[in-house]
């Protein structure tokens, strides 16, 4: 069940803090307890809560990737089969906006005075946003409405997940940061394949393969808004007025001010790069290793096996690791480790030659570094989070423009580097994975040399 000693509704209704009280008086009100010498210290969450959280988590996911991974395709298949290239542009177009919005978002969370808390307001209305672009997406007699529902879905779902990580920073003592951020990592491998495998079972009904996923969504956002508890913010101070030159610098940061934060964004920046340069063409050098045609089309159960081993490997680095850096307390060994682990399985894939077994261990490895860097390095930012009390939701929206980043810049370069030093025809997919390669083993090496306020 889900952490809730009083009811739904009194949950809701908790009462208000003191007029004038700071943002970390109202946190200590529910999970704060005082500590005798290092001042206040956050009481572990409890189980129901972190389950609440990760329930919710998947729903948004879920109505988040089935559109991507299928959904969406026969939409823009069905409204545009000559020209199924602008699905590319529907999906950059969400993930552009995505990017300019989530320190702003963040940044009126942050600033969100209501009986409801901060929070989960954001996860409510970003769930019927989600749905609304869903159901636009369905309806859609034309691509322009397509673009139209899918920035809208796009926007509404990742406003549901970011919710859900401004809490884990509101709430969550340091001690935890490991463990939940394991579950989350375990969760957002696990998504995907079950949000594609839920609309797949819905093919050829044009509403329901999109309202199925969405409705999923929905009613988890609903569990979280009714059940999650959040304290009462009506009373409590604001910063200064936002002016139209403050709400322009919350776009950024200063990081000599911010130094360990600043040096962690650039070493994620550098990682998510390396995965995005090898993971998004993952599927055509499979094809030209592993297949006499290179086409993707003939490579049938390998690329079954491959995500298999990926998601098992990924599951075990994110929940193991997640769990012994609690316990250990350390979080920069771990990433420097899924560095050396990524660069390892880049470098395996890299000149492994035509071995479907060497390929598919080198898979395995870059999956098992990925779960333990996505494990640890969520909590690192936690660790290393700048005005947790005040500005969470603003920082972790700057942190957000690493992975939109990478996403939008790493495709870009790679198209050259596959070009140099090969033949008409062939791709020089080994210094890609290089490429990736030393990306990774610098961003762990940065994290473990400059980021200081963490062991």
């Amino acid at each position: 069940m889900p952490e809730h000693h009083p009811t739904a509704a009194s949950a809701a209704t908790a009462a208000p803090a003191a007029p004038g009280a700071p943002v970390a008086q109202v946190l200590a009100a529910d999970v704060v307890e005082a500590g005798a010498d290092s001042g206040p210290m956050r009481s572990p969450v409890k189980a129901g809560y972190i389950i609440l959280l990760l329930v919710t988590m998947f729903g948004a996911y879920v109505a988040l990737v089935a559109p991507i991974g299928l959904s969406l395709s026969l939409r823009v298949q069905q409204l545009a089969p000559s020209n199924v290239e602008v699905l590319g542009y529907i999906i950059g177009a969400g993930a552009l906006v995505n990017t300019v919005t989530g320190p702003l978002i963040g940044l009126w969370s942050d600033r969100t005075r209501s009986r409801f808390g901060r929070r989960r307001l954001f996860s409510l209305g970003g769930a019927l946003l989600g749905i609304l672009g869903l159901v636009v997406i369905a309806t859609a007699g034309a691509i322009p409405l397509v673009f139209v529902g899918w920035i809208l879905a796009s926007f509404g779902w990742t406003t549901v997940m970011n919710s859900l990580l401004y809490s884990q920073a509101d709430r969550l003592p340091e001690s935890q940061y490991g463990k939940v951020a394991g579950f989350s990592g375990f969760v957002q491998m696990v998504a995907p394949v079950a949000g594609v495998g839920l609309a797949s079972a819905f093919l050829g009904n044009n509403y329901l393969v999109f309202l199925v996923p969405g409705a999923l969504g929905l009613l988890t956002a609903l569990a979280w808004f009714a059940f999650s508890r959040e304290q009462d913010t009506r009373t409590v101070d604001l910063p200064q007025p936002l002016t139209p030159l403050a709400l322009v610098r919350s776009l950024v940061f200063d990081p000599r001010r911010y130094p360990d934060f600043a040096w962690n964004w650039l070493a994620r920046l550098l990682f998510m790069t390396g995965v995005t340069f090898s993971s998004t063409f993952t599927s055509l050098f499979f094809a030209a290793r592993l297949t006499p045609s290179g086409q993707v089309a003939d490579l049938g159960s390998i690329l079954v096996i491959a995500s298999m081993v990926s998601l098992v490997t990924t599951g075990i680095g994110a929940l193991g690791c997640g769990f012994v850096s609690d316990k250990l307390g350390r979080r920069r060994i771990f990433v420097l480790g899924s560095g050396v682990l990524y660069t390892l399985g880049a470098i395996i894939l890299a000149f492994g030659g035509h071995s479907f077994n060497v390929l598919m261990v080198g898979s395995g490895i870059m999956g098992l570094a990925l779960g333990i860097f996505s494990a640890v390095d969520q909590a690192l930012v936690l660790n290393v989070l700048p005005e947790k009390d005040t500005d969470a939701g603003r920082f972790l929206g700057i942190n957000g423009y690493t992975t939109s980043i990478a996403q939008a810049v790493a495709p870009l370069l790679a198209a050259p580097l596959l070009l140099i030093g090969v033949s008409a025809g062939q791709k020089n997919y080994a210094l890609l994975f290089m490429v990736a390669a030393g990306c990774t083993l610098i961003a762990g090496f940065l994290v473990q040399a400059k980021v200081r306020a963490v062991r």
